[in-house]
């Protein structure tokens, strides 16, 4: 006799997840601190390190979304996983908005002045990382699944 488990895994996109977190991450650590390669050529926090590092976060969101989906599996999600998968989403805009809040003509340095990473868009990002990280545990299934054995 037979018995389907009740969660199966999808293992290919679990890999997936971790393939495109781990690259997030890379891109992520790039645009944040590029002198760590070599890289940096100015003393603050330019556009196109907004970008890239936001851009990896982004990878970061959608990987984790993915592979933590995978956990679920065939189950039907909580209200409280539903809230986390909205707030991965929100958390990111958020970071989003306040990194590129001097483009969108809200920050202290507006276009067509050289916008800049200030110290307040860095605290509405960890604001936003950490909202991020709140949908994150939020979305985790916590459930355990009993199977019954026929004897």
């Amino acid at each position: 006799m037979n018995i389907e488990p009740a969660l199966r895994i999808s293992y290919l996109r679990v890999r997936f997840s971790l393939i495109c977190v781990g690259i997030g991450l890379l891109i992520f650590v790039i645009g944040a601190k590029p002198d760590w390669f070599g890289w940096n050529r100015v003393s603050v926090v330019g556009f196109v390190q907004i970008v890239v590092f936001l851009a990896g976060l982004g990878l970061i969101c959608i990987g984790g979304y993915v592979g933590i989906s995978a956990l679920w599996g065939r189950e039907q999600r909580s209200i409280l996983a539903d809230i986390g998968s909205r707030l991965i989403g929100t958390g990111y805009v958020i970071s989003v908005f306040a990194g590129m809040a001097d483009v969108f003509g809200m920050g202290a340095q507006t276009l067509p002045d050289t916008p800049f990473f200030g110290p307040l868009q860095a605290i509405g990002v960890f604001v936003g990382q950490i909202v991020i990280a709140i949908g994150f545990v939020m979305f985790i299934p916590y459930h355990f699944h009993v199977r019954e054995t026929s004897k």
